[in-house]
């Protein structure tokens, strides 16, 4: 845990560059009307691909890295772009007040699919829907109009996603995100706003909660296991099929709120790739806190020896336990 960070940043990017899938990829952007003194560009999947610039108005950010999986990167922690390895994608931002214009230039793959996530937040905007649930419940929302809205989006994103010429990867990565949103306004909204309301789950309209998710399939694929909203989606759906569970054999349960025990769910009601993804995000959540970090040395054994399957997971947890 004492080892200097300069030989974790050596560790790491020897792994990410000895990777066979590794390809370079390029993000270059225009920013008009920006009001800082610092342009950022940050990767929701690994801080080791980053990078700040001075701003310039008139000048073009050129970023160029090696990535092996699809990559969600944040312009000033506002515009998200969707980028595959050997993407290359330009953007011109134009901040006009709140209002954030985008438009895409670049390899036609790139374009397609960033194209894919400006319509995906024009649909939001169009139906209004808010992302925060917390915002939500303070604009007293009713959790029936919320989750009826919510249904629609679903609908209407499967729509764009099925007739756009996007890849399947960032449809994949698009769909997690939704699903996100969508599934824990269902699971999550109710419980929330009843406590910020204090308006009974059973009194809200929304029929029987326990039923509210039947025939949802967790996602699996490769895409949606690099998506951080969605291990969010995970840990909760997990939560709350237990829950379930114990209140069909009259059981109390208590949602586990410290790590460790939320570990031990995790571990035992996922399996393959899904347990591997949650326990990562579990873990490096929990280390980027920074608070009493040796907690996760014996569990990070434990993920490592019977449950990690992706070495980049390993990668970054190893990198920020230094």
């Amino acid at each position: 845990m004492k080892k200097k960070l300069l030989f974790a940043l050596g560790a790491v990017l020897g792994l990410l560059t000895t990777a066979t899938a590794q390809q370079r990829t390029t993000l270059s952007a225009n920013i008009d009307g920006y009001q800082r003194s610092k342009v950022y560009f940050d990767c929701m999947q690994t801080p080791m691909i980053a990078q700040e610039f001075h701003t310039n108005p008139g000048e073009e950010h050129i970023y160029s890295f090696e990535c092996e999986d699809i990559v969600w990167m944040n312009i000033n922690g506002r515009t998200g772009v969707i980028l595959l390895p050997g993407d290359s994608l330009h953007v011109d931002v134009v901040y006009n007040g709140k209002n954030v214009k985008v438009e895409y230039s670049g390899s036609e793959r790139a374009v397609n699919n960033n194209r894919l996530v400006k319509s995906i937040e024009n649909l939001k905007r169009s139906l209004r829907y808010k992302e925060q649930l917390l915002g939500c419940a303070a604009l007293d929302i009713k959790p029936k109009e919320r989750i009826d809205d919510s249904r629609i989006l679903i609908e209407k994103a499967k729509a764009l996603v099925e007739k756009s010429p996007a890849s399947i990867e960032a449809k994949n990565y698009v769909m997690a995100m939704i699903e996100y949103h969508v599934y824990m306004s269902f699971i999550e909204y109710p419980v929330m706003y009843a406590s910020v309301r204090g308006l009974a789950v059973e009194e809200q309209e929304i029929g029987d909660y326990w039923s509210i998710m039947d025939g949802y399939v967790v996602r699996d694929d490769a895409e949606s296991m690099n998506c951080p909203e969605y291990a969010s989606l995970l840990m909760r759906y997990c939560f709350y099929m237990n829950e379930k569970a114990a209140q069909e054999h009259g059981k109390v349960y208590a949602m586990p709120n410290v790590m460790e025990d939320m570990y031990k769910e995790l571990a035992a009601f996922y399996d393959g790739a899904q347990r591997d993804f949650v326990l990562y995000t579990l873990l490096r959540n929990f280390i980027i806190n920074g608070r009493e970090i040796e907690r996760a040395d014996a569990l990070y054994k434990d993920y490592v020896e019977q449950y990690n399957m992706n070495t980049f997971y390993k990668g970054i947890i190893d990198m920020l336990m230094q």
